[in-house]
């Protein structure tokens, strides 16, 4: 096959078959993929549509659309009733510091304690109960801050530094 086109541009028509035939090879396979990918589509959209028309698509809609609303109604809602309980949980007792010792030398048993309890800001009491053989007497002192306008004694110390930094309560052996 001659053409005399092609022969003064110096390409041979061979060359052109091949190009063509690999041309349409690449489009056959291109179109499969995009036929392919299609029909998936039409089979999605065929399942999503199933027994509905376009006015029971809008009220499935419309469902969707007031229940994300109460959703976000009742997430607001939580939002504040979080804010109020944190708010009222700033002034409850967090911390707790217990020291339990012998008072007194006659008693055995570490039957006295001081007892530290702080809320947040480190504000709150502590109790020193002491046992003796004639009784018990019991101490309050008031604690702001982590600071106390009463001198503590050692165990009370105690008390309040396991309370302020949350040291697990273990009984001394």
């Amino acid at each position: 096959m001659e053409n005399s086109i092609l022969n003064s541009i110096g390409i041979d028509p061979a060359f052109i078959l091949i190009f063509m035939f690999i041309l349409i090879i690449g489009l056959f396979v291109l179109y499969t993929n995009l036929s392919l990918k299609y029909n998936r589509l039409k089979n999605s959209y065929n399942t999503f549509m199933k027994g509905k028309d376009g006015k029971t698509l809008e009220e499935s809609m419309m469902e969707r659309f007031a229940e994300v609303e109460a959703i976000l109604k009742i997430t607001k809602q939580n939002r504040i009733d979080i804010r109020e309980i944190n708010k009222k949980m700033e002034n409850d007792y967090k911390k707790v510091g217990i020291v339990k010792y012998d008072a007194f030398n006659e008693m055995g048993g570490k039957l006295s304690f001081a007892l530290a309890m702080l809320d947040g800001n480190n504000s709150g009491w502590i109790i020193n109960a002491m046992h003796s053989r004639e009784g018990c007497y019991t101490y309050v002192k008031e604690i702001l801050k982590g600071e106390s306008f009463v001198e503590l004694a050692e165990e009370e110390a105690e008390a309040l530094d396991k309370a302020m930094f949350k040291e697990v309560y273990e009984t001394k052996a």
